[in-house]
């Protein structure tokens, strides 16, 4: 059955400082490189054919790490990213045939960046809730539909999330491929909401931890059919 791997990138360095990060493009950690190694520990067992991430570096680096750290997941191949002949600053980068048996493709689209978080970003949370109210500041965050000022709902996210999602990634599942994305807590949520059926009064309550796999099997039609947290 064909697997489908989400991993929430490992800590950046604005989780470490309790910062609304969004769509700034910040780094992991020293914990969170750990925490991607681990998880690629965690991973060593399974088989990955293809990987999707978002554009930001703390998704390309925890992608990187468990892809590299057990070179087993990829089955012998060499990571490489695909760069996209439209982007403006694109220098023929991937202008050669390559070879598919040797490499693993990894495709990083700005449709699973994080949610907008719009004039949060940047600021502590803690030193927000204390300014706006705890509660204020839990349904800027975890709310579907209710919008950060000047940001994005998470219905914002998923209108934008899952029609990438089914277009490019399902299509792997359904021709058999394992597919790894490494990608944010809210583009994240975006796909469990529709994979685990989840309604909008459930999302207040869906955490998801940094750099933790989870494993969804599907079957031929695309369906899901079991899912393992490898939280241990």
């Amino acid at each position: 059955m064909p697997q489908l791997i989400l991993i929430r990138h490992g800590q950046s360095l604005w989780n470490a400082a309790n910062k609304f990060t969004g769509w700034v493009d910040v780094p992991l950690s020293e914990r969170g490189r750990a925490e991607a190694t681990i998880a690629s520990t965690k991973l060593r067992d399974y088989r990955v054919q293809v990987c999707y991430t978002s554009k930001l570096i703390r998704a390309i680096e925890t992608a990187i790490v468990c892809l590299t750290e057990c070179s087993e997941i990829c089955g012998g191949r060499v990571p490489i990213i695909q760069h996209d002949a439209s982007d403006p600053d694109w220098h023929g980068w991937d202008r050669y045939e390559g070879e598919p048996s040797e490499e693993l493709p990894i495709f990083t689209c700005a449709a699973l960046d994080e949610r907008y978080y719009g004039d949060l970003q940047g600021l502590n949370k803690a030193e927000t809730a204390a300014k706006y109210g705890a509660a204020q500041v839990h349904e800027w965050r975890r709310s579907y539909t209710t919008r950060p000022p000047r940001g994005e709902s998470l219905e914002d996210t998923q209108k934008r999330v899952i029609p990438y999602f089914n277009q490019r990634i399902l299509c792997h599942l359904r021709e058999g491929n394992n597919v790894l994305v490494a990608a944010h807590g809210n583009s994240l949520r975006a796909i469990i909401m529709v994979l685990d059926n989840l309604k909008e009064e459930d999302v207040p309550t869906l955490e998801l931890v940094t750099g933790i796999p989870i494993i969804y099997e599907f079957d031929d039609e695309g369906k899901v059919t079991g899912k393992v947290i490898l939280n241990n």
